[in-house]
């Protein structure tokens, strides 16, 4: 691979990086994370020139998917999950902190 190929090899690779890490939804932002890395790691051996232009251009069209569906998801921005980490709920007390306040049910 060329120098200049592999310039843009890595650029493509972080911009679809940081446009995955850009989604709303923990699962969807995973997930294409998770994807690219899988990616690029199975076709890091690949030395023909004219495949490495093939790969470049779906790498391409699929950071313009992403980019999309980015803006997409945050139209459709749901509760934290867990695993995410922060402070969540629909009432704070005082200080900042979650005040969780009892579901009034059929009691």
């Amino acid at each position: 691979m060329s120098g200049s190929s592999a310039v843009e090899v890595r650029s493509l690779y972080r911009s679809l990086l940081r446009s995955g890490k850009q989604f709303a939804n923990y699962n969807f932002r995973e997930y294409a994370v998770r994807r690219t890395k899988d990616a690029f790691r199975e076709h890091s051996t690949e030395t023909d020139g004219r495949r490495i232009q093939e790969l470049m251009q779906k790498g391409l069209k699929e950071l313009q998917v992403l980019k999309r569906q980015t803006v997409i998801s945050q139209f459709f921005q749901l509760d934290r999950l867990v695993v995410e980490g922060g402070k969540t709920g629909r009432q704070t007390g005082g200080s900042g902190d979650i005040a969780r306040v009892k579901d009034q049910g059929w009691d």
